[in-house]
C-alpha cells in the first residue's frame, strides 16, 4: 500500500511541476506582410488565415506590415490608399512601417507632383491620420529637416500589450535607399538615418519601457531561394541590406525582423534573429512563433515558417480558411470603381505579349521609350528605368487596366539637357550595377572592357556618334531626372507638374492612332539597343 501511495504522490508531483512549467511558457505568433502595393483583392483571404490562427492562439498574434502597402493598383491609387487602411483596420494590424512608395502619391488629390504651397507628403499624412486609434505608422529612421517626424500617428516605435500581459515592442524603419527609390520632389527636406544605429537606440528605449520582445518591421530586405533549413544561408544573398543589419545587431536586442522592399522570400535565422520576408502583392505571408518563458524572461524556442502562399480552399492549422466577409464588403466599392476604368479599351492591338524585364533590354522597355520619344519630338534620346515597368502587356486588344499594371507610377515627362560624356557615364554605371536596366530610344549604346574599365560609346539612330562635349536633349521621367535609381540629377526645362503623366500620354496616343503592335518593330535580340558582351552587372577585371 505504501508503494502505491508513493507512486501516486510522485505522479502528482510530476504533473504539478510539469503543469507549472508549462504555465510559464507562452507562445506568440508574429505574422508579417510587406509590399502589398494596393492588391486589395488578396486581403479577405489573408483575413481567413488570421481568423484561424487567432482562434488557435487567442490574444497572442502580432500582425505587422513592412511597408509599400498602398501604391500600385487602380483600386488603391484611385483613393490614395484609403481602402487599404480600412481593410488593414479590419484585419487587426498592430503597426505599419513606412516604405519608399508610401511617398509616391505626393499631395492630397490628383497631383502626384507638388506645386508651391502643396504639402508633398499630404496623401501619406492623410493615411496616417485615417489609421489613428487603430494602428500606428512607424518610421524610426526617417527625419524631416534633420528632426524625427512629428506627424500625427507616425512614431518611431510602438509598445503592444497582449492579452496574456506580454509586452511587445515594434520598431519601424525603411531602407537607406529610400531617397532614390521614390519621387525626389515628394521627399525634399527629408533624410534617412542609418538602420543599425537607429534600431539599437530604439530597441534600448523599448526595453527600458518594459518590452519583453522586440520586433523590427523593416522596409529593407534580401532574398533566399531555399527554405528547408532556417539556419542554412547558402541560398541567400548575404550582401543584402537586411542581412548586413542582422549580423551587426548585439545579441538579444532584437527578437524578430519582418522585412520587405525587394519582393523576395526569407525564412531564416541570422545571428540568432529570425527574419521573414514574403514576396509582394499579397501572394504570401510570413510567420515566426516565439516561445517566451515568463520566469526566466527569455525566449526558449523559435520556429520560422516558410512564406505561406495564399490559396482558396486551403486549410491552416488543420482548419478550413474562409475569406472574411466584412473585408470583402469594405473593399467592394474600390474594386468596382477600378474595374469600370480598367475595362476601357485604349485603341492598341498587340499581336503577342510585350514582356518586361528588370535587368535586361525588353520589348516593353523599347516600346515605352520609343513612344516617349514620339510624344516629345524635341528630344533626341528617351530613357526610362526597368523598375518603372511592373507588368507585361498581354496580347490582344489593350485595356487601360493592363497599361496601368505595366506603368503604375504617376511619373511625368521631364525634358533635360545632358552632355554626351555624362550620358555615357550614366549607362556605364547602370551596366555595372545590379539595379534596373535603363531602356533607351533614339540612340544605341555599345560597351566593351578595356584596361579593366567598361568603355561606353553611343550613336544616334542616324549613325552619328555622340561626342563627349555634345549637348543632348533627353526626354525621361521626373523620377529619373530628380535622381531616382541613382540617375544624374538634372533640372527639367519644364516644371514637372505642368508635364503630362507618361502613361496617360501613351494611352491618349493609342486612342488616337489605333496601333497594331508587333514585337519585331520594337525589339531585335540580334541588334540590341544596348550592346553588352556579358550579363549585367558587367565586370571588367
Amino acid at each position: 500500500m505504501a508503494q502505491i501511495i508513493m507512486r501516486v504522490f510522485s505522479f502528482l508531483l510530476v504533473f504539478i511541476f510539469s503543469s507549472f512549467a508549462h504555465a510559464e511558457e507562452t507562445i506568440i505568433s508574429i505574422i508579417g506582410t510587406a509590399d502589398l502595393h494596393g492588391r486589395l483583392a488578396t486581403l479577405p483571404l489573408l483575413g481567413g488565415y488570421l481568423d484561424v490562427l487567432r482562434a488557435a492562439r487567442p490574444g497572442r498574434v502580432v500582425l505587422v506590415d513592412a511597408g509599400d502597402a498602398f501604391q500600385g493598383t487602380l483600386e488603391s491609387d484611385m483613393n490614395e490608399g484609403e481602402a487599404v487602411i480600412r481593410a488593414y483596420a479590419l484585419l487587426g494590424y498592430n503597426a505599419l512601417a513606412i516604405g519608399n512608395h508610401e511617398f509616391d502619391y505626393g499631395p492630397v488629390g490628383a497631383k502626384s507632383a507638388s506645386d508651391v504651397g502643396d504639402d508633398p507628403r499630404g496623401a501619406l499624412k492623410a493615411r496616417a491620420v485615417q489609421a489613428q486609434n487603430v494602428f500606428p505608422f512607424l518610421a524610426a529612421n526617417l527625419q524631416e529637416n534633420g528632426k524625427p517626424l512629428s506627424w500625427r500617428n507616425v512614431h518611431p516605435s510602438t509598445l503592444v500589450k497582449l492579452q496574456n500581459g506580454l509586452r511587445v515592442g515594434i520598431i519601424g524603419a525603411t531602407t537607406i535607399k529610400t531617397p532614390e527609390t521614390t519621387l525626389a520632389a515628394n521627399f525634399g527636406g527629408m533624410s534617412v538615418a542609418p538602420l543599425f544605429e537607429t534600431i539599437v537606440s530604439e530597441a534600448n528605449k523599448l526595453r527600458h519601457e518594459g518590452a519583453q520582445i522586440v520586433i523590427v518591421a523593416a522596409h529593407a530586405g534580401g532574398r533566399c531561394q531555399n527554405f528547408d533549413n532556417a539556419g542554412d544561408l547558402s541560398s541567400c544573398d548575404q550582401s543584402e541590406e537586411i542581412f548586413q543589419l542582422a549580423q551587426k545587431l548585439p545579441a538579444h536586442m532584437v527578437d524578430a525582423i519582418v522585412a520587405g522592399h525587394v519582393h523576395a522570400g526569407i525564412a531564416h535565422e541570422v545571428n540568432g534573429i529570425p527574419i521573414i520576408e514574403s514576396y509582394f502583392q499579397g501572394i504570401a505571408f510570413g510567420r515566426i512563433d516565439l516561445s517566451y518563458n515568463t520566469k526566466s524572461k527569455q525566449i526558449t524556442h523559435k520556429t520560422i515558417f516558410p512564406p505561406h502562399r495564399l490559396q482558396t480552399h486551403d486549410t491552416y492549422e488543420v482548419k478550413p480558411v474562409l475569406p472574411k466577409k466584412n473585408i470583402e464588403e469594405t473593399i467592394a466599392p474600390a474594386l468596382a470603381a477600378a474595374e469600370t476604368k480598367r475595362e476601357n479599351l485604349v485603341g492598341a492591338d498587340l499581336e503577342t505579349p510585350f514582356e518586361k524585364s528588370y535587368s535586361d533590354e525588353s520589348p516593353l522597355g523599347n516600346l515605352v521609350t520609343s513612344l516617349m520619344l514620339k510624344l516629345q519630338p524635341k528630344a533626341a534620346v528617351a530613357i526610362t528605368n526597368g523598375g518603372g515597368l511592373r507588368a507585361d502587356l498581354p496580347a490582344g486588344l489593350l485595356h487601360y487596366g493592363a497599361l496601368y499594371n505595366a506603368l503604375p507610377f504617376e511619373n511625368r515627362f521631364a525634358f533635360i539637357h545632358m552632355k554626351g560624356a555624362m550620358l555615357k557615364k550614366i549607362f556605364s554605371k547602370n551596366l555595372t550595377s545590379k539595379g534596373g536596366i535603363l531602356s533607351i530610344a533614339g540612340a544605341h549604346v555599345e560597351s566593351q572592357c578595356s584596361g579593366g574599365q567598361l568603355i561606353v560609346q553611343m550613336k544616334l539612330d542616324s549613325g552619328r556618334a555622340i561626342a563627349d562635349d555634345e549637348d543632348v536633349a533627353v526626354i525621361t521621367s521626373d523620377f529619373l531626372a530628380t535622381g531616382g535609381d541613382g540617375f544624374s540629377r538634372s533640372e527639367s526645362t519644364e516644371p514637372a507638374s505642368k508635364m503630362p503623366v507618361i502613361r496617360e500620354a501613351i494611352a491618349d496616343y493609342f486612342r488616337k492612332n489605333h496601333l497594331h503592335l508587333q514585337i519585331k518593330d520594337w525589339f531585335n535580340k540580334e541588334q540590341p539597343r544596348v550592346s553588352i558582351k556579358m550579363p549585367r552587372p558587367v565586370t571588367c577585371s
